[in-house]
């Protein structure tokens, strides 16, 4: 799968938020939108609002693509229950997205290449796919022989924020778990997204 190796930086600009969790904010020397006058604002159509929310869940998750977008969306309309719960529990509960949320991680980006390379397992079994769906009651870990990676240590050690409370992690142990599907409102985002808009969005475009 490919993987983003866009100007990360730049995408952080334009929604105005640290939107990947970097150490170092990309809006502290450069807080305007990229761009020759990137501090003009011109009024959005409701076409252009809603493809902005739809790039910044996008980004949020580390830059799905928009096959695998449109993917989790017509998987979502499968399972009985609000179709935008089930879209997003479906992203979120991604394995590469589980690993950054458990504080593996420090980026999403870093947390990608975690499991792209073989660092994570999960159940015991190593898995490298990172669109892999992690269910409640699966155990993630950090590979014995990686846990003195340095990047790995640091994320664990200098959490900043607290882990959400759908997952249970035992830090020491490089190990965490999936308690259950998160809800909509246990889920939080570096900015606001509206979901709801998204998934109308994807219904007509598609």
């Amino acid at each position: 799968m490919a993987r983003y190796t866009g100007p990360k930086n730049r995408v952080a600009r334009r929604f105005g938020a640290n939107i990947f969790g970097r150490t170092r904010n990309p809006l502290l020397h450069k807080p305007n939108p990229p761009g020759m006058h990137g501090s003009r604002h011109k009024k959005k159509s409701d076409y252009g609002v809603q493809l902005e929310e739809k790039q910044k869940l996008k980004a949020v998750y580390g830059m799905v693509s928009e096959k695998q977008l449109i993917n989790y969306y017509q998987k979502s309309l499968q399972h009985s229950g609000e179709t935008a719960e089930n879209f997003l529990a479906m992203l979120e509960c991604r394995l590469d997205n589980m690993v950054y949320r458990m504080k593996f991680a420090r980026t999403i980006f870093m947390a990608q290449q975690l499991v792209s390379h073989g660092h994570i397992y999960v159940n015991g079994k190593k898995v490298d796919r990172r669109s892999f769906q992690v269910k409640p009651g699966m155990i993630i870990s950090v590979k014995e022989k990686s846990r003195k990676n340095e990047g790995i240590k640091l994320s664990a050690d200098h959490a900043l924020s607290s882990v959400p409370e759908y997952v249970l992690v035992e830090k020491d142990k490089f190990e965490g778990k999936l308690l259950a599907v998160p809800a909509v409102d246990q889920i939080s985002f570096p900015l606001p997204i509206n979901i709801s808009m998204i998934c109308d969005f994807l219904a007509h475009s598609h």
